[in-house]
């Protein structure tokens, strides 16, 4: 696996995604699970009569076997990446910052989808929705994600509601809705807009990233602290404070899960010092259960 450090060394997001997504695959290749991504791709088995025009020669060298790949209008994954782009995704301990890590995040999901054949669209958002590029698998799609997800930090909070009810209004078909932020924003209405996600039918996981600094408080001397958000200073003492930001964090980071779970959505907290392949092999082991249990 790839260090996030090394990765975001990496000027282009692109050439990210592609590092991060053949080394899945190469891993993929030598371990107890080669071929079960195959019950998650839109692919099927190459039969006698099928034309060889369509045969996936990339998927016959990392599986030595024949696949037809569907086409767009075949497939039955149309995916929507929600991309948190407001001003705390700036933050940054590691010499990168989680804008940094979460946008690699949404583009190496959006590039291992579109290479599977699936339709991808992407909406990015803070306390405002900034861009929206519908579900395609396309010639050039990819690359417009690719230089949507590059575009710095826009807005200032973090509105959960807004892009969550505008994929309601937009999306119809039933589909895979991916929510990528720190979630640090009052979550009722993260609550209300899921349920209703949920209830048209629509798949729903939700990766929340924080910075290690964040998650664990590891700050050791007083100083003043900047709001990214609003700007305001605070002076803190972190030896004072720590309990208790620890504490409240803690709770709502249970609050979240407990949320997504009774939901039915999927749940995966991490942070920015993880490598990328690790989220991408936990999101195709829910991706290939819920497939299964669909079809039971």
């Amino acid at each position: 696996m790839v260090s996030p450090q090394t990765l975001m060394a990496i000027k282009n997001l692109e050439l990210r995604a592609k590092v991060v997504v053949e080394g899945f695959w190469n891993g993929l290749h030598r371990s107890p699970f080669h071929g079960f991504s195959v019950e998650f791709s839109e692919y099927r088995q190459y039969t006698p009569g099928d034309d060889p025009r369509y045969l996936d020669w990339k998927l016959f060298a990392r599986s030595d076997r024949f696949y037809i790949k569907k086409f767009e209008d075949e497939t039955n994954l149309r995916c929507h990446l929600l991309v948190d782009q407001s001003k705390s995704m700036e933050f940054g301990s590691l010499g990168y910052s989680k804008f940094d890590y979460t946008n690699t995040l949404a583009a190496t999901l959006g590039y291992f989808l579109y290479q599977q054949g699936d339709a991808v669209g992407m909406l990015s958002f803070s306390d405002e929705i900034h861009d929206y590029l519908p579900a395609r698998n396309r010639t050039g799609h990819l690359r417009r994600i690719m230089l949507s997800l590059e575009k710095p930090p826009q807005g200032k909070s973090t509105d959960l509601d807004s892009p969550l009810q505008r994929i309601l209004d937009l999306v119809r078909k039933r589909g895979l809705v991916v929510i990528i932020s720190d979630l640090l924003a009052p979550i009722e209405a993260l609550e209300e807009r899921l349920t209703s996600i949920r209830a048209c039918g629509h798949e729903v996981q939700v990766f929340q990233v924080l910075d290690p600094a964040e998650r664990n408080f590891t700050f050791d001397q007083a100083n003043l602290f900047q709001d990214v958000e609003t700007g305001k200073e605070i002076y803190v003492d972190p030896k004072q404070a720590r309990d208790g930001y620890l504490k409240q964090l803690e709770a709502h980071l249970d609050q979240v899960e407990s949320v997504c779970k009774q939901n039915g959505i999927g749940y995966r907290f991490l942070t920015t010092d993880q490598p990328l392949e690790l989220q991408l092999f936990d999101f195709l082991k829910a991706r290939t259960r819920n497939n299964q249990v669909s079809t039971r």
